[in-house]
Formats: structure tokens, C-alpha cells, sequence
């Protein structure tokens, strides 16, 4: 049995009766994940329900997709929130037969459903009645088996054969005698990681583009599977993305074990997180405005050496901090691993010496990018993602922020020291590449802003009251069939984690969201009708990090 979710009784009592009135007989249970409502529904009912759900009930944001394999049975679990409210959840569970697990596609409803859909078919099996295009997505097409299900033979050799690229446009016709097919990638500094695309094109006009992923599929959610909560998965979230964002990753670890096995962080060690993650979200969004100003103006000798340079000062501080400058392994479930470095007097001068120095090297960087014509040129009025194909496509993050979407789970799903400090959710109404841009630069002055509350915090704690760690017990096992999605605001948007326990101290499903494999999925929508530089200029502000895409 599931524990209650951390919801107030009539809340949850409310929706449990508008889903009994809207659903009907479509319903087969109503019970309890810890975060959430969830709801079982027939195979054959998941489009109309999901349309119920978006329409009469606001749940419009469909996070991720969760497919796992019990004894008797398959499961898709279909995620949902409201992007006015994602403190509203609901789970939405989908049980196949073992013998024929074929359950009805969500695509029609959520275009984001496609990959997870996809996803969800390559790795456990569960196949998609009116999907699109179901076929492998992180694989190749020539695999045996699916890794994640249960009777799947590892020894088993594999022969993945090499085909020639054909264009997609000749599948449905509309190939002319213009059309040619361009191979962007997958080695090609301009894909920002190991991603092909293969691109159509009609003279020099995109016509269809379609990303080709999993080539650094490395197995994070089945590695994470065979390691205890307590000690051995924290290390893999720092590998999801390489970029500096490892401490948010970290956290989006611990905050989900935290509620699974009911821990309490303490208030001192909030502080010290969120000071860290903030660090964490600016050595991000500087290599991605340093990588853009390449990829866009081939801006190599200034704006991308001047963000190095400012990334090295991040790095300088959170290698005082947690002893890595990448790969930090600082976070623990109920806390952090130690306190902040000593003498604190001379951590804090550092710290405070890059905040107050940060103004004037912002205004450089809009000196640079913002206030330069070229750059002007080729991302105003280009990458055009407007809100409603945004919220389809589950678009979080910087990206969703660039397209007026005014969604962030540190304000609107509070975690962490976040609702206790001043600070701005950063948000542009453009929908085009040089939106996302500025939402990045923006968002680094609203994290300095956090991180200069929490030194002032962190200064005057008392020193008998800095407990940097809860009581945790020594193994960690939650009860059977306990569930758990939880999210953090990641740099790239919104990294959400779904666990199932079973009774042992290692996870039964290890799910990960994240939020560069959504994000990446709405690509075509921006990029159809543009011409190839244009296509480079989109792909770039999305500021994806294949490590965290293939997982």
C-alpha cells in the first residue's frame, strides 16, 4: 500500500470526487502515491481520460512517463500537473496484461508523449495502439529485447547494422525535386553532445527535422536500480549533466528519497543547498551563453573565453565547498556531507567578492550578445515556440520561461530555503531564440541574489544550531509498493525523479525526467519553415545536454 500523499484531506478529497464524476466507469481505482492522487484507468480509455483530465480539470502539463513490469502485469504511469499550479498532481496508472501489454497512446493528448511513449516501448516493451511512429528511440531498430524488462538477457549478442539514411519526406510523399536529406551530427560541435540530426530541407527552408538520439545511452536508471538509497546512487546525478549542474541534480535525488522514506532536512542544511544549487545554476548558464555566442556568432575570443573565465570562479568557490569542481557528491539524504569550508570569514569574502563583482560582467555579456546586431539578427523572430505547443510538448525550464510560461517549481512547488528568500521568477513573452537567451542572462542576477541572502543567513547562524544532517537510519528500506515522483527546478527545467520501492534498500523502478529530453522534442516545432542557420541558432538556445537526454 502506497502512504498518503503530503496533501491537506480536503484537497485530495475534492479531487478524488470531481475524478469520480468526470471519469466514470473509465476508472477501475482510486488510491494514494506519496506524492499524489493516483488513479487507474482502463487501457483503452488513457486518450479520452487524459483529454477529461487537460480540459475540465487544468491538468495541462504532462511531466513524464513511468513504464515498469510487475509479475503479473506492465504499468505506464502518466505524471500530471497544472503549469498555473504543479503543486496539484495526479498519477495516472495504466495496467496491461503480461501476455499482450498494448495500452492506448497519449500522443493525441500530449504531444510530449510521443518520445516518452517511445522511450517507454524501447526499454520495458509496452506497446502503443494509435501511437505515431512507435519504434525504438534510444536503441537501434535491429535490438533484441528490452533491456528494463524482466526476462531480458544481457549475455544475448546484438548485431546493429548500418543502413543507408533515407528522407523521412519520401515516406509521405511530399519529397519534391528540391528536397534533399543533411546529416547534422553526431560528432558536430553545433549538436552540443553525441546527437544526429537529420534534417530535410527544401532548397535552403527546413522542411523536417528529427533529433536521433541515444547514442551515450548508459543505462543511469537500471545503474541506480542496483544501488542502495542511502549510500551508492547519489554519485550517478552528477554525471546527468556534465555542463555544472550536478548539485541540482543532486537535489532532485535527495528530495525525492527524502519524501519516499519520510526525512526531514534541517533548516541550516536548506540554506547550504540552496546557496550550492544557485552556483550550480550559474555554471550552467554560463556555458550555455558562452556555447550560444559560439554556435551563433562564432564568438570564441571574447564572450566564450569571458564565460570560462566566470565559471572558473564558480568553480573555485564549490571546490571550496564540496572538494570536486564538476562532480561534486556533495548532497546527502537529510542533509549535506559537511559544513561550510574553514575559516568561513574568508569563504564568505570569496563568495561575496564574485557576487558583487557579477553586475558589471553581466553588462558585458549584453554588451557582447543582447546589444549586437548579428546576434540580433539571427535569433530575434527566429526559434518561434509559442505557449500552447510549449505546454504540449512538456517544455520546462529556461525554454518554457523564453515562451511567457510563467512555471517554476522553486516558487510554485517550494523546496529548499527558496519561499523564504526575495527573488524573481525570470520570464520573457518574445517565444523566440533571443527570448531564451535573455531568460538565461536574467536568471543568473536572480540566482546571485539568492546566493547573496544565504551568505547573510549563513554568517549569522548560530553555531550551536548548524546541523548540516538529519537522523537518518543506517539502511534505508520503505515499504513494498511505496511510490514517489518528485521534481526540482534543474537548470534545463524540470528534473523529476519516480521511485517504486519494494520492501528492499534498492528501488524496484528508477525513473528520470529529464527535463533536455522534452525540451529537445519540441525542436521541429521550431524549427520547420527556418533556414539551416536558423536550425542551429534553435537548437543551441534549448541548451540540451545529451547526457541527460539519453540518461
Amino acid at each position: 500500500m502506497s502512504l498518503e500523499p503530503q496533501r491537506s484531506p480536503p484537497r485530495t478529497a475534492s479531487l478524488r470526487e470531481r475524478l469520480s464524476r468526470h471519469l466514470g466507469d473509465a476508472i477501475l481505482d482510486i488510491d494514494h502515491h506519496v506524492h499524489a492522487l493516483e488513479v487507474t484507468i482502463r487501457p483503452d480509455a488513457v486518450q479520452a481520460v487524459l483529454s477529461t483530465l487537460r480540459d475540465e480539470l487544468g491538468f495541462d502539463h504532462l511531466s513524464c512517463v513511468t513504464a515498469q513490469e510487475y509479475e503479473d502485469r506492465y504499468e505506464s504511469i502518466y505524471h500530471l500537473k497544472s503549469y498555473d499550479d504543479p503543486s496539484r498532481e495526479l498519477s495516472v496508472v495504466v495496467p496491461t496484461s503480461k501476455d499482450d501489454p498494448v495500452s492506448q497512446s497519449a500522443e493525441p493528448v500530449f504531444r510530449t508523449a510521443d518520445w516518452h511513449e517511445r522511450e517507454a516501448y524501447d526499454l520495458v516493451g509496452i506497446r502503443y495502439e494509435g501511437h505515431p511512429d512507435l519504434r525504438r528511440i534510444l536503441l537501434p531498430e535491429t535490438w533484441q529485447g528490452h533491456p528494463l524488462s524482466r526476462e531480458y538477457d544481457q549475455r544475448r549478442p546484438q548485431i546493429v547494422t548500418y543502413d543507408e539514411n533515407a528522407n523521412p519526406l519520401q515516406r509521405d510523399g511530399r519529397s519534391g525535386g528540391n528536397t534533399m536529406l543533411l546529416n547534422i551530427g553526431p560528432h558536430h560541435p553545433a549538436t552540443h553532445g553525441v546527437m544526429h540530426l537529420q534534417v530535410a530541407l527544401d532548397g535552403e527552408q527546413v522542411v523536417d527535422v528529427e533529433p536521433d538520439i541515444g547514442y551515450i545511452h548508459r543505462c543511469e536508471e537500471q545503474q541506480c536500480q542496483q544501488g542502495t538509497y542511502r549510500h551508492q546512487i547519489m554519485p550517478y546525478p552528477d554525471r546527468w549533466d556534465w555542463g555544472g549542474a550536478g548539485l541540482l541534480n543532486e537535489w532532485a535525488y535527495a528530495r525525492t528519497a527524502e519524501a519516499l522514506a519520510d526525512i526531514d532536512v534541517p533548516e541550516y542544511a536548506q540554506v547550504v543547498r540552496t546557496m550550492a544549487a544557485e552556483f550550480s545554476r550559474i555554471l550552467s548558464h554560463m556555458l550555455a551563453v558562452g556555447a550560444y555566442a559560439l554556435d551563433v556568432i562564432g564568438d570564441f575570443t571574447a564572450t566564450f573565453q569571458y564565460a570560462l573565465r566566470d565559471r572558473e570562479l564558480v568553480q573555485n568557490v564549490l571546490e571550496d565547498l564540496t572538494g570536486q569542481r564538476l562532480m561534486f557528491n556533495y548532497f546527502r539524504l537529510g542533509g549535506v556531507v559537511w559544513d561550510l569550508p574553514e575559516p568561513r570569514e574568508e569563504f564568505f569574502e570569496k563568495v561575496r567578492t564574485f557576487v558583487d563583482g557579477l553586475p558589471e560582467k553581466l553588462e558585458e555579456y549584453h554588451d557582447l550578445l543582447t546589444s549586437n546586431e548579428i546576434m540580433q539578427a539571427r535569433t530575434v523572430d527566429t526559434g518561434i515556440l509559442p505557449p500552447d505547443i510549449a505546454k504540449s510538448y512538456g517544455v520546462t525550464g529556461p525554454v518554457a520561461r523564453g515562451s511567457g510560461i510563467d512555471y517554476d517549481l522553486r516558487r510554485d512547488d517550494p523546496y529548499g530555503y527558496y519561499d523564504e528568500l526575495d527573488w524573481n521568477v525570470v520570464v520573457e513573452e518574445e517565444c523566440d531564440n533571443f527570448s531564451r537567451l535573455l531568460v538565461r542572462l536574467r536568471e543568473v542576477e536572480e540566482s546571485a541574489k539568492i546566493i547573496d541572502q544565504c551568505v547573510d543567513l549563513l554568517e549569522d547562524w548560530p553555531e550551536d544550531e548548524r546541523n548540516i544532517q538529519a537522523n537518518v537510519p543506517r539502511t534505508i528500506k520503505p515499504d513494498p509498493d511505496t511510490e514517489v515522483y518528485r521534481a526540482v527546478e534543474a537548470a534545463k527545467g524540470e528534473l523529476g525523479i519516480y521511485i517504486r520501492a519494494d520492501g528492499t534498500d534498492k528501488p524496484a523502478r528508477f525513473k528520470i525526467r529529464g527535463p533536455s529530453f522534452s525540451n529537445l522534442q519540441a525542436l521541429p516545432e521550431m524549427a520547420r519553415g527556418e533556414l539551416v542557420p536558423d536550425l542551429i541558432a534553435a537548437l543551441g538556445s534549448l541548451d540540451t545536454i545529451m547526457g541527460e537526454v539519453d540518461r
